[in-house]
């Protein structure tokens, strides 16, 4: 007999992210018709900075209050039109919920209901019928088989557009791919970040941190600050390279230039008195210096997100020395990302719910990559809230790999204390994620 938990109750909320603005929370209620007792569950969605113009459509009032970015809208469809198309139904079948929502959309970009409003109670029914069951919401998503705990890609230096700074690249992260566990990897992360405020302090940079905990300092360039993390790395008393790895995020969508077809760099042409720009011959180049010099392991958006005939020249000639990562590229959107396996463009895909808009997409998105041996890493956004969601998501889907900011701020050091306890749990069933040597090359 098919267990029975019916949706009886759906309802929206405007909260607040982790920059001050609006976004949205959603609560599901089941009951369970034998027993009549209640479960509930509650999710929230981020919201991010730099995003791909493929991303399914946030929905935004575009009204005085909050500066036009207020979600009442979103709430308004999730308490009418998404409360009537799912009240009653049975809230053990993600998947048919899931559809349910994207029917009364509509729309190939979710631009009727919102992303948002979709997401907010697919993550609430999620997180309902996991506490039905009395079951950790990471198995409830995964199986019996949810046992690898993810590799932190900490980001503990902020550029682009989630800092005031000269940084042109977004983010620049440490890798601790030969960590013993997730507890040890969180500790090497944190040691290196602490020892990065230090050694700024003593160079006189700013230490204040940009949107996702990570320091956020004036350098001249790239290489600058891969120097600084170098250094850090050092000081915490570990060998770069050997066991600790850096990831770029350089957001190349956000640098681009669709009038000249090049790659503007204002933060390093503001410091060097002339403008910086590069073709894409010449970004591919110019990685390839970078992987000379540094300990890289991973690549994201290393270039725009139309530049397929880029993508597959970057793969060609890097993708089997690093992990080149599509976010903007793919949008964890299946069909994008089909079209990247069949061009062999990119070599793993950047998990963000949001993009894509609702839990079961996502993990479609996942299953796809880990079929055509694409790497996975879910991610968070830039503006977060406590949902500690991608979390569970991270180990039910055995990603691997996880992108949820600096050890600071608390809406990042939420997902890393729930993948702590969640180790805890899993106790000896658990794997750290490891890292092979070099990723699976689709060439």
């Amino acid at each position: 007999m098919k267990r029975y938990m019916e949706i009886t109750d759906v309802r929206a909320r405007e909260i607040l992210d982790s920059r001050g603005n609006p976004t949205l929370e959603a609560e599901v209620t089941l009951t369970d018709p034998l027993r009549r007792e209640r479960y509930a569950g509650r999710g929230a969605v981020s919201s991010g900075a730099s995003t791909g113009r493929f991303e399914a459509v946030e929905l935004r009032d575009g009204e005085v209050r909050y500066f036009g970015l207020g979600t009442q809208k979103a709430a308004q469809h999730v308490n009418l039109e998404i409360r009537e198309k799912i009240l009653g139904r049975n809230g053990l079948d993600q998947m048919e919920i899931d559809r349910l929502m994207l029917e009364a959309d509509g729309t190939e970009n979710k631009g009727h209901l919102g992303a948002n409003a979709i997401l907010a109670v697919s993550i609430a029914l999620a997180r309902a019928a996991a506490s039905s069951l009395q079951i950790p919401l990471y198995q409830y998503l995964g199986g019996v088989h949810t046992n690898t705990m993810p590799v932190p890609m900490m980001n503990i230096l902020n550029g682009g557009r989630h800092a005031e700074n000269t940084v042109d690249f977004q983010e620049f992260m440490i890798v601790p791919v030969k960590a013993e566990s997730f507890h040890d990897a969180l500790r090497i992360c944190a040691e290196i970040y602490h020892n990065l405020k230090k050694i700024m302090s003593q160079k006189q940079l700013a230490v204040a941190v940009g949107d996702e905990g990570g320091f956020a300092p004036d350098l001249p360039d790239a290489k600058a600050a891969l120097s600084l993390i170098v250094e850090a790395v050092g000081a915490a008393g570990y060998q770069p390279g050997d066991g600790i790895g850096i990831a770029l995020d350089a957001a190349a969508s956000e640098l681009y230039d669709e009038k000249t077809g090049r790659y503007r760099f204002p933060g390093e042409s503001r410091l060097c008195g002339s403008e910086v720009t590069r073709d894409t011959q010449e970004m591919i180049a110019y990685y390839e210096e970078l992987i000379g010099q540094f300990p890289i392991v991973s690549i994201e958006d290393g270039l725009a997100e139309d530049d397929w005939d880029g993508w597959q020249e970057m793969t060609r000639r890097i993708g089997g020395k690093v992990q080149l990562v599509g976010d903007d590229l793919f949008v964890t959107n299946k069909k994008r990302l089909e079209a990247g396996i069949k061009l062999r463009a990119a070599n793993a895909i950047l998990i963000k719910p949001n993009q894509i808009g609702s839990v079961s997409e996502a993990m479609e998105a996942v299953e796809t990559a880990k079929k055509n041996a694409y790497r996975t890493v879910i991610s968070h956004r830039s503006g977060e809230t406590e949902d500690t969601f991608i979390a569970d998501l991270a180990v039910a889907v055995n990603a691997g790999q996880i992108k949820t900011g600096a050890p600071c701020r608390s809406e990042r050091t939420a997902k890393y204390n729930r993948l702590l306890r969640i180790e805890e749990e899993l106790a000896g069933r658990a794997q750290y994620g490891g890292w092979e040597t070099t990723p699976q090359s689709p060439v």
